[in-house]
């Protein structure tokens, strides 16, 4: 009787911690690189935050247990985190997530653009044991240029593969012809992976928003 009962206590428990395990770990990688100036960087935070703030999307994320990581990348050896993995538990947890990223200062400038070194720095995040329990890994990396510095990102694949980590970009048109053709060529990668574009910095608050919204509801896309 007492064996039973101790099994039904190890069920209990299992069934609840698997029900707190989170459903999507989000990584937001940033693009910091000379390329972008300091208006378009505020454009980048503030639009992400505003995003957060969003109503359907903030509901999205709270209803997948999410957590959320922000980095900052540029050229090679120049990838930074400036907030770490923060469970998304309620709308209050995600509109301090949102103020911190308003706040979070630039790291550097002037610096070339290296996407398969940040996605190689943002991989190593996943990592963290915040996440381990997380169903999903996606890396969200958004910018204006292609790669032209340290490992090209498509020899990042396998490894991401391995991690069962997926990744969607953000191609912000304006300073190089076709970006969301090379980012799709050559930055996404995973199943059910996608690239939105913005059509200039301005229109980035409104891309990252669907972006999000689209990475929050396709619950079921990725590797698990």
């Amino acid at each position: 009787m007492i064996g039973a009962r101790l099994r039904l206590v190890a069920t209990l428990a299992l069934l609840a911690s698997d029900a707190a395990a989170c459903d999507l770990a989000l990584a937001l990688a940033v693009d910091i690189s000379g390329s972008v100036d300091r208006d378009e960087y505020a454009i980048q935070m503030d639009g992400l935050a505003l995003a957060l703030r969003d109503e359907t999307v903030a509901a999205a994320l709270v209803r997948a247990k999410a957590s959320l990581l922000v980095l900052q990348w540029t050229g090679e050896g120049r990838q930074i985190v400036v907030l770490d993995w923060r469970a998304v538990t309620d709308h209050r947890a995600l509109a301090a997530i949102a103020d911190d990223i308003t706040a979070a200062p630039r790291r550097w400038r002037n610096y070339s653009t290296a996407i398969g070194e940040a996605l190689l720095a943002t991989a190593e995040t996943f990592s963290a044991p915040a996440v381990a329990n997380c169903r999903r890994r996606v890396i969200d990396v958004s910018g204006d240029g292609a790669s032209n510095e340290g490992i090209a990102p498509e020899n990042v694949r396998d490894l991401l593969e391995q991690s069962e980590i997926l990744v969607n970009g953000l191609a912000i048109e304006g300073s190089e012809d076709g970006l969301t053709a090379y980012y799709r060529e050559h930055v996404i990668h995973g199943p059910g992976a996608f690239v939105i574009t913005a059509d200039g910095f301005e229109d980035y608050p409104k891309q990252i928003k669907r972006k999000l919204l689209r990475e929050t509801e396709e619950r079921f896309a990725g590797y698990r």
